[in-house]
């Protein structure tokens, strides 16, 4: 199985589980936020990158009710690293930092904590709450902070119930054009013949 195989066979398996007390499952809310990086005409790594965002919430083992309990599985973190083996720093990067990015817009915009869902808000406690001075100047110095804000705001969008969005195959070409593989190389050869 390639790459892009295990992730949809992941994403499909797991997906079909709610997203944390918002109306919508793991899937539909990866959907969606690719959905709205495209809207935005956003780098296919971006757009990658808001599909797979979430992809540590299926991995790791947390329940629901994590935030209730007040404990982070550091998602973003997992998430990384199971895909860094076949992505770059462009679509990792700002998947691991979209946390830190929520945190940093709640210090940062006096309007972003009040349009927080209140399944989003119960997870910024367990998170960290908002960043201190220190935290948002070494936030800001992160070469990817600036796609993390933008996918933190897709990312908050992609709550909607009965949204209707492409589905999960259509996003196989954008997938491929950014993977850090052999497979994206004979494809590439494959579509050049």
């Amino acid at each position: 199985m390639n790459p892009i195989d295990d992730i949809f066979q992941l994403l499909e398996e797991r997906g079909q589980t709610s997203y944390f007390g918002e109306p919508v499952s793991q899937l539909d809310h990866a959907l969606q936020c690719a959905h709205y990086a495209i809207e935005e005409c956003a780098s296919n790594e971006l757009i990658a990158a808001a599909l797979l965002h979430d992809v540590g919430h299926l991995l790791s083992e947390e329940g629901d009710d994590s935030a209730d309990q007040g404990t982070d599985a550091l998602h973003e973190e997992l998430g990384q690293q199971w895909l860094s083996k076949h992505f770059g720093p462009a679509v990792t990067r700002p998947i691991a930092l979209h946390v830190a990015a929520k945190r940093y817009l709640c210090a940062t915009d006096q309007t972003y904590l009040a349009r927080l869902s209140p399944a989003s808000l119960k997870s910024l406690r367990a998170q960290g709450g908002a960043m201190n001075a220190e935290q948002v100047a070494s936030f800001e110095s992160e070469e990817f902070a600036d796609d993390a804000i933008r996918l933190r705001r897709l990312d908050d969008l992609a709550k909607i119930q009965g949204k209707n969005v492409p589905p999960l195959p259509s996003y196989r070409a954008t997938l491929e054009s950014v993977l850090m593989s052999p497979l994206r190389d004979v494809n590439l050869t494959r579509n050049s013949t």
